[in-house]
């Protein structure tokens, strides 16, 4: 029964602590970003009162998306060095109990943090994203790039969607190549212009527009106008269209299940770059919110000291563990994406990391 008193009045401490950092966190990061933002635009005229609060609601689960493996690794820092700075871990370890024992309640509570965690970003983050874009009345046009591969590979042709919004595809080009085969050919055969292209399910049809052809000598030598002519059939066309409805959207408004979608779409078209990077960020959903549990048995070692031992070494090196987290995320994207590493080992350098500044902490601590 004592255990379990210890196991309460820890989980207290604890969780107050780390309600108390996120909330912090949060208010220090929103405040210049976003908060007085907000406010001026809403003063001067951008947003209205209504648009303004809700703005600053839509970003609060990208704020805490952050904050809260930052709160869980701080809060149990802060708790611990109390702990041991009022002797209560001395004691608690003289009668025998381990320090991992003593730490059980807090895994638990590292535990509920990863599950919130992972909500907050694939459900949560993805709606309220959503939401900020279309309360802005974010333009989100954005120009397309499909390839069309022979079966050997080659390239059969290029598609240059200029203009996308929604289910209107305006503005296209399509670039088709010479068969590879045709030794001596330049490689354009031909280069088809139009302002709109209609969409019905299972094809892409160009109603009206210019084919300008190109000899294999790669001289322009005829212009033809063309009307219904299909460019993309069956499962290309459906690929196509589902892979520019991604597109336009920042990997933060997908969901997990739509993030996975589009990572195999991408993989069977064979758009490599993106389908790197896209699986880079599909793991890292499921490695943030693991972090929290390695956070917080840093934030207990890093907290637990000697009576004298000063605390600002604890918080020095938690402050340098969170910025190297957060700030490495994008380098990581970029090694995934340009294939120098793997997308698993880019998205298992935190957690391993974690685990082996854990290892050293525990042998420098003598736990």
């Amino acid at each position: 029964m004592k255990i379990k008193r210890i196991d309460r009045y820890i989980f207290s401490q604890v969780f107050l602590a780390c309600f108390a950092c996120i909330f912090i966190f949060m208010i220090v990061w929103i405040m210049p970003e976003i908060f007085l933002k907000t406010v001026q635009r809403t003063i001067s005229g951008v947003y209205t009162v209504e648009m303004g609060i809700s703005i600053i609601i839509y970003e609060l689960p990208k704020v805490l998306n952050i904050a809260l493996p930052v709160g869980m690794l701080l809060g149990t820092l802060l708790t611990f060095d109390k702990l041991s700075k009022d002797f209560e871990i001395t004691v608690l370890r003289g009668v025998g109990i381990s320090f991992f024992r003593i730490i059980a309640s807090v895994i638990i509570l590292s535990v509920f943090a990863t599950g919130v965690t992972f909500v907050v970003g694939s459900k949560l983050l993805p709606y309220s994203a959503a939401k900020l874009s279309d309360i802005k009345g974010e333009n989100r046009t954005s120009q397309f790039v499909f390839p069309v591969k022979n079966p050997d590979d080659s390239m059969n042709k290029i598609i240059i969607v200029s203009n996308f919004d929604d289910n209107n595809i305006r503005d296209v080009i399509v670039l088709n190549f010479y068969n590879k085969a045709d030794e001596g050919a330049s490689l354009l055969s031909s280069v088809i212009v139009s302002d709109f292209v209609k969409y019905d399910y299972k094809t892409w049809t160009i109603n009206s527009g210019k084919k300008y052809l190109i000899s294999k000598d790669g001289i322009f030598h005829q212009i033809e106008e063309i009307e219904n002519l299909p460019i993309l059939e069956n499962q290309s066309a459906i690929n196509a269209y589902k892979l520019m409805k991604y597109s336009v959207n920042r990997d933060r408004e997908l969901t997990n299940a739509q993030i996975s979608e589009y990572i195999k779409l991408l993989k069977r078209e064979k758009m490599d770059d993106e389908y790197r990077f896209m699986l880079n960020k599909y793991i890292q959903r499921f490695i943030h919110s693991f972090m929290c549990i390695l956070f917080t048995i840093l934030g207990c070692l890093l907290g637990f000291s000697k009576p004298r031992e000063q605390k600002f070494i604890g918080m020095l090196v938690a402050v340098g563990i969170i910025f190297s987290y957060y700030i490495t995320i994008p380098f990581f994207d970029l090694l995934a994406e340009k294939a120098i590493l793997s997308p698993w080992v880019t998205s298992m350098i935190a957690p391993v990391c974690a685990v082996a500044l854990i290892i050293v902490l525990k042998k420098v601590k003598d736990l």
